[in-house]
């Protein structure tokens, strides 16, 4: 089963109907949006990273699925901000309240308005593997050549 608890923190998302709680974008999203759950317009300066709460606690409660929160690909590309600590991870038997460490790469200041979207979260599975000792590897076409080993075309 993939259901996922989500505790609201923050009560203007408890009183705008859960509007404001992970949506995703469109029907092919792959991830939900998060939001700044802040009170009042941020200045995030030049090449500084701030922590914001997204108002929200979730819990996966299943060992075999995990979740990312990614930065948003326009907000990368356009503006330079994405996550501090560039892909965040949440494991199945965390409760704690979501924040996202954003972190502004670019060379202008950028405003974070109340319940903006600025990250995505999406949902995976986990695989879990048991480890076999060997002595040696099966020697493969790749075998021990490391990065760029196949070249640039």
């Amino acid at each position: 089963m993939n259901n996922i608890k989500i505790k609201i923190l923050d009560s203007n998302i408890k009183k705008n109907s859960h509007s404001l709680l992970p949506q995703y974008a469109t029907p092919g999203s792959s991830a939900l949006d998060l939001r700044a759950s802040i009170k009042k317009k941020i200045i995030l300066p030049s090449k500084k990273v701030i922590l914001v709460s997204t108002g929200i606690a979730i819990y996966i409660d299943n060992p075999y699925i995990t979740a990312l929160i990614l930065p948003r690909s326009g907000l990368g590309h356009k503006n330079g901000i994405v996550l501090g600590n560039l892909t965040g991870l949440i494991d199945s038997d965390y409760q704690g309240e979501l924040m996202l460490s954003i972190w502004n790469r670019s060379k202008n200041n950028f405003f974070i308005n109340p319940y903006d979207r600025i990250a995505q979260i999406i949902f995976v599975p986990i695989i879990r593997p048991t480890f076999s000792i060997v002595e040696n590897f099966e020697k493969t076409s790749r075998f021990e050549k490391g990065f760029g080993h196949s070249g640039l075309y």
